[in-house]
């Protein structure tokens, strides 16, 4: 029953007008690449969400914990003033995450992001009661925040591992790529310094000549699929990169180093070699 009423929030499209008015204020807010990029984890090489909500989970989790124990009110009192105080920056990182997200995984996402506002309202009327004195009344919004904050966590990791949100999607397409060498053809047929497609085992391919260098990466980006071969090229050389023509995610085309998300991770690339004027790729 459970997994049918996500399946039906999926599906819910009266959600998609307020998702769309959301998304375009949480973009306008984190317009800044910079800040976008330090909120995806750009950086990282991994989404900061996850990261980041590990504090405040853990610390209501641990006050929940010393609530049930004799003398440990003050501990479990300063340990949601922490988780309280944390869940800021994660909230943070999530919406922008939220943002670049597809409409169907938008309406899992708002509901999750629901459940831990109101899950947040609780443990804040916990901290209430508890400095005026009303113990009884704080560990009862306590308890009632963690319950409700593990029905977002449900529904978080629906998101993530169901729907594949915050994913590097593209890591399929690796596992299908020979993991001996498979020849491409003639380097000479590859123009240099402008990327080209090719399609190995079923799979799309990126390239990338300089010289007689060329990187091979997967061409679907990692982020949320989107067509790296139909994206436009900056800068030159070495330092060229790729952008994704979906939601800009910005590939280096040298080593599929992310320079700018909202993709987190690295887009994957695959070993090269050229014998005899004959490039050939492979899985790592």
């Amino acid at each position: 029953m459970l997994r049918q009423l996500v399946s039906r929030l999926e599906k819910f499209t009266a959600l998609d007008s307020v998702s769309d008015r959301l998304q375009e204020k949480v973009q306008a807010v984190a317009r800044p690449e910079r800040l976008r990029d330090v909120l995806h984890g750009t950086w990282l090489g991994h989404p900061l969400h996850p990261v980041l909500v590990q504090l405040p989970v853990g610390a209501f989790l641990s006050a929940g914990v010393l609530d049930a124990l004799p003398g440990q009110r003050k501990a479990a009192t300063t340990l949601i003033c922490v988780g309280v105080a944390s869940a800021a920056p994660a909230a943070a990182a999530g919406w922008v995450d939220w943002s670049s997200l597809s409409r169907d995984q938008r309406r899992v996402g708002l509901v999750h992001a629901a459940a831990n506002a109101v899950a947040l309202s609780l443990y804040v009327g916990s901290l209430a009661a508890r400095f005026t004195g009303r113990q009884g009344w704080g560990r009862l919004l306590a308890y009632a925040g963690l319950s409700v904050a593990g029905s977002g966590a449900y529904l978080g990791g629906h998101l993530s591992f169901e729907q594949g949100a915050g994913m590097n999607v593209a890591s399929p397409d690796k596992l299908r790529l020979p993991a001996d060498w498979a020849e491409v053809g003639d380097i000479a047929e590859l123009p240099e310094n402008r990327p080209t497609v090719r399609t190995i085992d079923g799979v799309r391919v990126l390239l990338y000549r300089v010289g007689n260098d060329v990187t091979a990466m997967v061409e679907q980006c990692g982020h949320q699929g989107g067509p790296l071969g139909e994206g436009e090229v900056v800068g030159s050389g070495a330092e060229a990169c790729v952008v994704c023509p979906w939601h800009g995610s910005t590939f280096r085309l040298t080593d599929g180093v992310a320079q700018h998300g909202p993709a987190a991770g690295d887009q994957p690339t695959l070993r090269t070699r050229v014998r005899d004027g004959v490039l050939s790729v492979a899985t790592p």
